[in-house]
């Protein structure tokens, strides 16, 4: 069945330049995937941190590679999931996956933006100890200079993220060696990640609200597979869309599971869950120069993540701009060819939420550190539930997909058809099993499970009130979706 194109399809092409290699595609998925902070987060599971990994590959990361792949494949334009829901259901779920989509992307640049800063306290305490608003301040700054490298050139943008990728990854090996120096100094483990039975979830009080938010988190840690492929017309070769999916992934995989021994071989377990427990297991197994070393590592990465995010979720904006389902103007390129208007709006946007999120909210709360931490949790529960929420779509998109562009399908098929039904099924019931297991609770230590309640702006308030919180904010989010695509077609219409 043909269908006419966007125009986006027809005309992105001649717009952006095709520079994206295989290992340039890989860096980018990894910068986007991979937040290794998250190794030391789900230290609360315990041992049961592998299984819940172990869980999180096999049911969500895999479906989904497997599902992309496909669909890359099969329409490898600029948007991915924009385009993909174009082809399956038309242009308004099509814009309503996109900003769902795309939208979590501007919140995660303030929590990149907040790991910097946490990190550069690790190596530089006066840092972490400034006020609140003055971390503010500079997580705005560093929105500001990374929106400044997004829309330069974008080859030179994607070599600095390629020497990144290899400092990140070598970072990441350290906290694995920390691990094994460790032990072989004579050290006792700090939790033993050798009780394969404590692996299991439900090892010591079964799965229930007060462990399987665990899940919430490594689905949390396994978002953006299809990001990559917001830049698809940008690539060089075809077949770098199934490659960067599968080394992509095998990386990540192997990234947190060697990270997460490492932290809990290391780091004593009251200290470990920390964000910057990752650093103090290379501190621990190496030397406090090493972990000092692998933190200003991390603050540069985590920097050169924000630069990801920003230049790679502009390109949903972009192509809604072309489409003009967003103001014209959204799809504006520089004399780089790069979508600058959509990195500065995403770059406001960011800097908005930092505001609110660090100097607003602090001044009407009695702990003001807590607050901005409390806010931060929440804010990145939202995108959980909202991003696995469009994943879900993405599940549906391929089976749609299959069955209505049958000739393209048989053309580049890259399995049999049965293999997507079953990483669809699979998949999107693990995504919604994500978002139930969010809304269920924090996964962070610094809000309590003691009593069925959190501390936030200094008052008690129940989980209830925190999946009201978590959910109000990402229904509220959805809501502004669907009147953006209203509000533009009611102008096209009055035009």
């Amino acid at each position: 069945m043909s269908e006419p194109q966007l125009l986006s399809e027809r005309v992105a092409g001649g717009i952006l330049p095709r520079v994206l290699t295989t290992f340039d595609m890989v860096a980018i998925f990894v910068a986007i995937v991979l937040f290794i902070t998250n190794a030391a987060v789900i230290q609360s599971a315990g041992p049961a941190a592998f299984g819940w990994w172990i869980i999180a590959f096999a049911l969500f990361l895999i479906p989904c590679a497997i599902v992309t792949g496909q669909l890359g494949a099969m329409f490898p334009g600029e948007g991915s999931i924009y385009l993909w829901t174009n082809k399956a259901f038309g242009p308004f779920w099509g814009f309503f996956a996109g900003f769902c989509a795309w939208w979590p992307g501007v919140l995660v640049m303030v929590a990149t933006g907040t790991l910097t800063i946490s990190f550069l306290g690790f190596v530089f305490p006066p840092v972490g100890a400034l006020p609140v608003q003055a971390q503010g301040g500079l997580i705005v700054v560093i929105l500001v200079v990374a929106a400044l490298l997004a829309v330069l050139r974008f080859r030179l943008t994607q070599n600095v993220v390629n020497v990144a990728f290899v400092a990140y990854g070598l970072a990441i090996l350290a906290m694995f060696v920390a691990g094994v120096v460790h032990l072989l100094e004579g050290n006792a483990s700090a939790t033993n990640p050798w009780d394969f039975a404590a692996w299991s979830p439900s090892a010591e009080h079964g799965i229930n609200f007060a462990n399987w938010s665990f899940f919430g988190l490594a689905v949390l840690a396994l978002l953006g597979v299809e990001v990559p492929l917001n830049m698809g017309v940008e690539i060089r070769e075809e077949k770098a869309v199934t490659r960067y999916l599968l080394w992509g992934s095998l990386a990540v995989m192997v990234a947190y599971l060697i990270a997460t021994w490492g932290v809990m071989v290391t780091v004593p377990a009251k200290d470990a869950a920390t964000i910057t427990g990752v650093a103090a297991a290379v501190s621990l197994g190496i030397g406090d120069w090493a972990g000092k070393l692998v933190a200003l590592v991390l603050a540069a990465m985590f920097f050169i993540i924000t630069v990801v995010y920003n230049y790679s979720f502009a390109r949903l904006i972009f192509v809604s701009g072309l489409d003009r389902r967003l103001p014209k103007v959204v799809s504006h390129v520089n004399a780089h060819k790069v979508p600058d208007v959509a990195v500065w709006i995403q770059t406001v946007l960011a800097g908005v939420f930092t505001l609110i999120a660090f100097v607003v909210v602090p001044i009407a709360s009695a702990k003001p550190a807590d607050a901005q931490t409390e806010v931060y949790n929440v804010l990145q529960a939202a995108v959980t539930v909202i991003w696995c929420l469009s994943i879900v779509v993405l599940f549906v998109d391929v089976l749609i997909i299959l069955r209505r562009y049958r000739e393209q399908f048989e053309a580049r098929r890259l399995a049999h058809p049965a293999v997507f039904w079953v990483a669809s099924i699979v998949g999107a019931l693990a995504s919604l099993v994500g978002v139930i297991s969010t809304l269920s609770g924090s996964w962070t230590p610094l809000i309590s499970n003691d009593a069925g309640k959190v501390s936030l702006f200094g008052a008690e308030i129940s989980y209830g009130t925190w999946f009201w919180l978590v959910g109000g904010i990402a229904l509220a989010s959805l809501v502004v979706g669907a009147l953006l695509y209203l509000l533009q077609g009611a102008r096209r219409t009055a035009q």
